[in-house]
């Protein structure tokens, strides 16, 4: 390297540690006088990035206790000799465990879904849901939904978290009946 090289590197060198100390000394300065937000920006980074009020916690159920309530629905149902199937989603509709029981009709498994899905989404039970068809009878027409009695939601603090179908015995009531057995049980 000649010495005009090494005088221009030498000079760029000695800047950049100028710049780097001023910088260092700056935010120094600038976190004395930010401190509190300094510390909240550092909590919410630990806390995954952002800020806390930009979120809410929700409640869900377990997979253990969806599985219990589903098994007690199929309980109250195999002990009126009935076969049905039970399904259990989530706040949002996803199903977290089905139990089709022996016996039971093939179609049976895709309404126990959707009555579970209308009853978690309008947090009512599809039988009374059913009844609100004569006055919005376009409804129905809602993706995924069914609007027939089997379907019951599960809240915690008065909210809808999950929602329990049951399809298969011979009239909605039978259904909803066997549903409810499955939310009783989520209280024991």
């Amino acid at each position: 390297m000649n010495t005009r090289t090494r005088v221009l590197t030498g000079t760029a060198l000695a800047v950049a540690l100028g710049a780097g100390t001023f910088g260092a000394v700056s935010a120094s300065a600038a976190q004395t006088e930010s401190a509190p937000a300094a510390a909240a920006a550092a909590t919410a980074k630990k806390d995954g990035g952002a800020n806390e009020k930009n979120f809410t916690t929700t409640t869900h159920l377990t997979v253990d206790a969806a599985t219990r309530a589903a098994q007690a629905a199929l309980d109250a149902a195999q002990k009126e000799n009935q076969k049905v199937t039970v399904a259990v989603v989530d706040r949002n509709g996803n199903t977290i465990v089905t139990l089709r029981g022996d016996g039971a009709g093939p179609q049976s498994y895709e309404s126990a879904q959707r009555k579970a899905f209308t009853a978690v989404s309008w947090n009512a039970p599809t039988s009374v849901l059913a009844g609100r068809l004569a006055q919005t009878p376009n409804l129905k027409d809602i993706p995924g939904t069914l609007f027939l009695g089997g379907g019951t939601p599960v809240q915690a603090k008065g909210a809808p978290v999950a929602g329990i179908g049951v399809a298969g015995a011979p009239s909605g009531d039978l259904d909803e009946k066997y549903a409810k057995a499955g939310v009783d049980s989520l209280e024991k």
